[in-house]
């Protein structure tokens, strides 16, 4: 099975409700009043978000479409409103070969599947011919580390880690250390997301960053965020607190198979403008792929 198909599987929850609630209201009699704020209505419940929904409202009701429309026609168009509202964040992850190694600094909340997303890159980089290591600078939590190590037994990639507790900064600097003496392509960060403590969070993320600087001044060369989709808007509220405390310059976004709220890629693209780079609707590797926004669009549509 492609991507795509998987895509359209993973988006099930979401676009079942989204063509069932777009069919009811259009069996009605015209496209104004209480119709109007009923398709309104069923993009919040996907989680689009206000000004998403705005904005494809305002594009959408100039159509002017009515009872007796073709209903696919209407979700077409609905497709490429929505496509042409997330499509400026569809961007390539390109790996700059001149800085080596490639810091990768991964962000989020804990349980947003940053660790595991972090696995499924390190391996599809492996496979284009990188030379990848993982550092486990989630100190704090055993199973992060231990979670990271069995990707990297999995898939024979080196994973530098301290004992428990220890200041994850200076690991991060010993980690790229080891990684240029051995010649490595990409070193990934794996990094705490205990949010509730904001402010150790934001001291520990930013001493990361300056110990990471002193190695090499460009680096962390991407900081991604991983965000969980189950969690609607407080995914886009995510988002918005990292890049309060990192220079967040890339969006991952997991768990598209399993929610209903699958709409909260439109929320982060439109509030934020944020490149999302990969999208993942399942436990394996293959399960993350790029993302492209006329093939969510259409996912998102059943189309």
């Amino acid at each position: 099975m492609g991507f795509f198909q998987k895509l359209g599987f993973g988006l099930k929850k979401t676009s079942e409700n989204l063509s069932r609630g777009i069919s009811d209201i259009f069996t009605k009699e015209n496209l104004s009043g209480d119709m109007s704020e009923d398709l309104e209505d069923l993009l919040y419940t996907a989680d689009v978000g206000v000004s998403a929904t705005a904005e494809i409202m305002k594009r959408f009701t100039a159509k002017k479409f009515d009872k007796g429309s073709d209903i696919k026609k209407i979700k077409e168009e609905l497709c490429q409103d929505i496509a042409d509202i997330i499509k400026p964040c569809q961007e390539e992850f390109i790996i700059d070969k001149t800085k080596k190694p490639f810091v990768i600094l991964m962000v989020g909340v804990n349980g947003a599947g940053k660790t595991t997303s972090i696995g499924k890159l390190g391996k599809k980089f492996k496979e284009e011919g990188y030379k990848v290591s993982f550092i486990a600078a989630d100190t704090f939590r055993a199973a992060a580390v231990e979670q990271l190590s069995i990707w990297g037994e999995r898939n024979g990639i080196r994973v530098f880690s301290g004992p428990a507790g220890c200041d994850s900064a200076g690991l991060c600097y010993d980690g790229i250390k080891e990684a240029e003496k051995v010649g490595d392509d990409i070193v990934f960060i794996d990094t705490a997301g205990r949010l509730q403590n904001k402010k150790g969070l934001m001291e520990e993320l930013q001493k990361i960053v300056r110990v990471v600087k002193k190695i090499s001044p460009e680096a962390p060369h991407k900081t991604l965020i991983t965000i969980d989709a189950t969690t609607g808007q407080n995914g886009l509220d995510q988002v918005k607190t990292f890049k309060e405390l990192v220079d967040v310059n890339g969006v991952i976004i997991t768990k598209l198979d399993g929610t209903s709220k699958g709409g909260i890629l439109i929320a982060v693209a439109s509030e934020t403008g944020i490149p999302i780079y990969y999208i993942g609707v399942g436990e394996k590797a293959e399960d993350m792929d790029i993302f492209k926004a006329e093939d969510f669009a259409k996912g998102l549509l059943d189309l």
